[in-house]
């Protein structure tokens, strides 16, 4: 209706200027819609005496609404606001750019560039000072041992298993944390190793004294030797990692849309390549949703197709039509073909346009009657709800009396029927032995054809009798006459019994939560291939479900839906919170050793818990609400199920791309590592120079996750079981692969750096002068190495053993177009780069076995693939997902609350963690220098004015209340403290709660201030710092809190 957006100053100048226009106010209106029921009756009756008053004064009509001239609808706009949902704000550019940055894998690459610029400033003390910096850093690298670390929490009881999102993220941040580290190591052995050889070499080897002159020099080669070693770790970080996952999932999901599937959320994509179970409505998904009566029973007898009109006696048909016309929905309509030749296009609820489609094939016109009998003349409208099963309509007949049609679910409305019409139009006496013939011999034949079977109804109100309370629903809805029983046939969608095998190959189990009763649903179950002969499934309706999983006092147990559920596969007469039940019991069973993950498709406002609770939830995107596109995660533009399992296809190739993508970039990784690694040992330089390796770096990073990320799915993808939460990213075939292909190139490259000179008879390019030009020898090593990886690129397009790596290649446009942009590219800087990419022109036969050598990659690609993987015990996968069992006590106490742990969200904040602290640790580390350099002694030191720029003073100044602070700053680790209440805040930490000024006669005393606890407690300065302090007149060497010891401290 109105939108809230406007303010109330804007309303009140509006309605003044439109008041004589409509006789209705915008705030009045509002109220209205706070009413419901027999209140809101009331309030239209004392405001506009009744429904056709509130109409006209808002210039309307309750049959045609609006005139809908343009002119009208904007003063409508004007002055009660747009029919709209106001959007949601978007983040704005640094948000994202903020986001990015927690990512972990830029923050190592940042903080090596961080260091190695802060060295490049760098200048050495003097001589004399040097000791006391010795002795600093010894006392910086002191551990330190906090008494919280030792008080181990008892683990929580374990609570049921929560919905998991960005599982793919998790694994891929946990991954390339590990890389980090073992480049960590490599880089800091380098170090070790440059440095002891130095040291030999100059004092040992050539036996030079100490000089205190030469102090400076000396510090200036450990420093380049430690500008080597964060070289060596740039090369090891992945850094493409976060940008192959980007493009995979962004170019997933523009593909998807052409399959039909609209990804609202980009987590079901990868969520959806895992799905175990999926739980589908059956009108509109499994069935085409185009209703058509196609047996009926009429006046005593089962037509097997629709009779002709002079087979039904007269008086059967005219209340038949007329009950049909008046108690289907009057936006409900058959309307003409688009096209010519085509079907009739059903317009509204597809269960009436069936019977209305019945009464145009019985030779009758349902539009005459409906003019005839205008929908504002309906005496009584019983809407059509989920519990009652049925839909009734109160006419008053000529004569004062009325009449009553019913329509509804067969088994139901039978039960309230009384009499029924027999062959010469009279209605006769319809027992209950009566009925339960009926129901074997009419409506179970139907039903186990796969038809939904709907029983039409009357009951006349004589005007003898007093007029009924129509309130009383039970009374009215009894004492019916059966008029007759159609079967309606919803065709299965032709495409959907193949989709329903690929699912059941693929290791996905598919179950129909349907509305039907449940022959029909095992009917169209077996049609779809959901249920098959000899199956040992079971089908079961809404209350003998509802009956096995409750206890006595009516409470559901998950013991008994684990008992149930694994071979349950169809579920009739259900209702949304049924489904709900089944969903939400599915996901928290741990009968099976893999949690399920359970994707469910819905349409209704009433689907939403289902979707919401649901790992991925899928709306449909015709039949669908609002409030169901809203709960979902994907929306199926076309209703249909083999969009289901497209988006499985599309899942699945997500996850193998980012594979491919890693067993590429980790084989680059492993031998350029390893050869600047050597390269910079044995030689003193690097093979591979700066400019190269940024070459090197665009192509296994930028190219290749274009590259590999935008492989297409194939339908070999449907041939396996789902990975599951626990898969490792880099399974053991693929271990072998990067490594085999990492010996391969390490073998090539060392030779030619070695031997390559003698081989093509050139002139050496090792220990050349430092400004020398660009040999011939460095450019084939540099020519060589690109053209391995290139050719490997072709490797690592299978991840699972396949023999043919070029099956599909010219599938994929964009992989064909970047191997080959590539090549030409790289012929461009050979011949043409010159010193800035210190590159020579090769000759014809030189480019000839660069590109033999690395077509050579191919041929032992065969090979690698050969050896069982089995035999080669020695393998480990890695890339394994963060279970449960292995996050801190302190992060699950805080995860407790929420609905599902997002792996994202998780490392995210580890993320920002890692910021701050490597923020403390320079601004730490340049305080030391600094007090040092300035000969200030460790003991003394009162507080500067700039020192107040530090965190950690910042932090630690009483004045400086951190909650009371407006606006809040997020410190460290702090963004999610908003959530929490200050009890459970200050809580965390019970020495803190109080601030403590600083004493006139103790220095020792360090003030403190509640800080908002982090998840890491070893991160919170605050209250670490104070186990290190002295303890008041026991130390005789207090440290004030401008010091740079107080400083040291507290950022440890």
């Amino acid at each position: 209706m109105a939108n809230n957006s406007y303010s109330g100053v804007k309303n009140s100048m509006v309605e003044a200027n439109h008041d004589g226009e409509f006789g209705c106010t915008l705030k009045e209106l509002r109220s209205l819609m706070e009413l419901r029921g027999a209140e809101a009756i009331d309030k239209i009756g004392d405001s506009y005496e009744d429904t056709q008053g509130l109409c006209s004064r808002l210039k309307t009509s309750p049959i045609d609404g609006l005139s809908g001239q343009p002119g009208d609808i904007e003063k409508r706009k004007t002055v009660f606001g747009e029919n709209i949902i106001p959007p949601k704000k978007p983040k704005t550019f640094l948000q994202l750019v903020w986001e990015a940055l927690q990512d972990v894998t830029l923050i190592i690459l940042e903080v090596a560039a961080i260091v190695s610029l802060g060295l490049s400033f760098y200048r050495p003390p003097d001589a004399e000072r040097e000791p006391k910096a010795q002795d600093g850093a010894a006392m910086e690298m002191q551990p330190l041992n906090s008494d919280e670390g030792g008080d181990a929490e008892e683990k929580k009881k374990a609570g049921p298993p929560k919905k998991e999102k960005s599982v793919l993220q998790g694994k891929l941040t946990k991954l390339a944390v590990q890389i980090g580290k073992a480049g960590l190591v490599m880089s800091a052995i380098t170090v070790v190793i440059l440095v002891v050889l130095f040291v030999v070499d100059t004092f040992w080897i050539q036996n030079l004294p100490w000089v205190k002159d030469c102090t400076p020099i000396y510090i200036q080669f450990f420093v380049k030797f430690f500008i080597i070693g964060v070289t060596v770790l740039v090369v090891a970080v992945p850094e493409g990692l976060p940008l192959a996952v980007t493009i995979s999932l962004a170019y997933s999901v523009k593909k998807m849309m052409k399959d039909n599937n609209l990804v609202r959320h980009l987590d079901a994509c990868e969520t959806m390549g895992n799905a175990t179970a999926i739980c589908s409505d059956k009108t509109g998904t499994l069935t085409m949703n185009r209703m058509t009566v196609v047996q009926a029973f009429v006046g005593e007898k089962h037509y097997k197709k629709v009779p002709e009109p002079e087979n039904i006696p007269a008086s059967i048909l005219d209340i038949l039509i007329l009950g049909i016309a008046v108690n289907c929905a009057y936006t409900t309509k058959i309307m003409s073909p688009e096209k010519e030749g085509g079907l009739p296009r059903q317009v509204g609820n597809k269960t009436e346009c069936a019977l209305l489609g019945f009464s145009t094939d019985l030779k009758r016109d349902y539009q005459a009657i409906r003019n005839e009998i205008p929908e504002e003349k309906l005496h009584k409208v019983y809407t059509f709800n989920s519990v009652r099963k049925s839909m009734s309509t109160v006419l008053k007949m000529a004569d004062g009396s009325y009449r009553m049609f019913s329509k509804g679910a067969s088994e139901i409305l039978l039960k309230k029927c009384c009499k029924i019409l027999i062959a010469n139009g009279e209605a006769k006496v319809f027992r209950p032995r009566d009925r339960d013939d009926m129901v074997k011999k009419v409506i179970e034949p139907m039903a186990s054809e796969g038809l939904r079977t709907i029983c039409l109804a009357y009951r006349d109100f004589p005007v003898s009798e007093a007029e009924p309370d129509w309130d009383n629903e039970n009374d009215i809805l009894s004492g019916l006459t059966c008029l007759s029983v159609v079967g309606i046939e919803d065709p299965v969608r032709p495409e959907v019994p193949d989709a329903i095998k690929k699912c059941q190959r693929a290791g996905i189990t598919v179950r129909m939560v349907t509305g039907d009763n449940i022959s029909t649903a095992r009917a169209i179950a077996s049609k779809c291939g959901i249920l098959l002969p000899g199956d040992d499934f079971i089908c079961l309706d809404g209350k003998e479900f509802n009956r096995r999983i409750r206890n006595e006092k009516g409470e559901i147990e998950q013991e008994r839906i684990d008992k149930l559920w694994p071979k349950l596969r169809v579920l009739a007469r259900s209702s949304p919170t049924d489904k709900h039940t089944l969903v939400k019991g599915i996901i928290d069973s741990e009968v099976l050793e893999q949690r399920q993950v359970v994707a469910v498709t819905g349409d209704g406002t009433n689907d939403g818990p289902a979707l919401k609770k649901a790992d991925v939830g899928f709306a449909m995107g015709i039949a669908g609400t609002d409030v169901a596109k809203e709960a979902s995660d994907i929306i199926l533009t076309d209703d249909n199920f083999s969009s289901i399992v497209k988006a499985v296809m599309w899942g699945r190739n997500v996850y193998d791309s980012i594979s491919k993508f890693l067993q590429f970039q980790l084989t680059v990784n492993v031998v350029a590592v390893i050869v600047a690694f050597t390269g910079a040992c044995i030689t003193q330089d690097s093979p591979l120079k700066a400019v190269q390796m940024l070459w090197v770096n665009l192509i296994m990073d930028t190219f290749a996750s274009l590259a590999l990320a935008t492989e297409p799915p194939t339908e070999a993808l449907l041939l396996r079981k789902p990975y599951g939460r626990n898969k490792p990213l880099i399974s053991r075939t693929m271990m072998k692969n990067i490594l085999g292909q990492g010996v391969f190139q390490l073998i090539i490259i060392f030779t030619l750096l070695f031997a390559g000179e003698k081989i093509f008879d050139i002139d050496s390019g090792r220990n050349t002068p430092l400004h020398a030009p660009p040999s011939e020898h460095y450019t084939i090593v540099f020519n060589t190495f690109v053209l391995l990886q290139l050719f490997n690129e072709i490797n690592a397009r299978k991840i699972h053993g396949e023999r043919n790596v070029f099956e599909g290649i010219f599938n994929n446009l964009i992989f064909c177009s970047i191997v080959f942009g590539t090549f030409i590219i790289q012929i461009v800087i050979v011949q043409f780069g010159g010193k800035p990419f210190s590159c020579v022109a090769l000759s014809i036969d030189q480019w000839l076995w660069c590109t033999f050598l690395g077509f050579g990659s191919l041929l032992w690609g065969q090979v690698i693939s050969s050896i069982p993987t089995s035999r080669l015990k020695f393998l480990k996968s890695a890339g394994h997902g963060t279970q449960k069992d292995e996050i801190p006590d302190e992060e699950l106490d805080e995860l407790e609350d929420n609905e599902e742990i997002d792996h994202a969200e998780r490392e995210l904040r580890r993320g920002q963690i890692l910021w701050f602290r490597g923020l403390n640790r320079i601004q730490t580390q340049i305080r030391v220098v600094n007090a040092f350099r300035s000969s200030i002694s460790l003991y003394e030191g009162l507080e500067k004015p700039e020192s107040r720029s530090s965190i950690h003073n910042f932090m630690n100044h009483p004045e400086f209340r951190i909650e009371d602070s407006e606006p809040h700053i997020p410190l460290i680790d702090d963004t999610d403290a908003e959530d929490d209440a200050p009890t459970k805040r200050n809580s965390a930490s019970p020495r803190n709660a109080t601030p403590t000024p600083p004493s006139p006669t103790t220095a020792a005393v360090v003030p403190t201030t509640p800080v908002s606890p982090s998840p890491n407690q070893n991160n919170n300065a605050v209250e670490s710092s104070n186990h290190l302090l002295p303890e008041g007149p026991k130390s005789g060497t207090p440290s004030a809190p401008g010091s740079p010891l107080h400083s040291l401290e507290t950022s440890l």
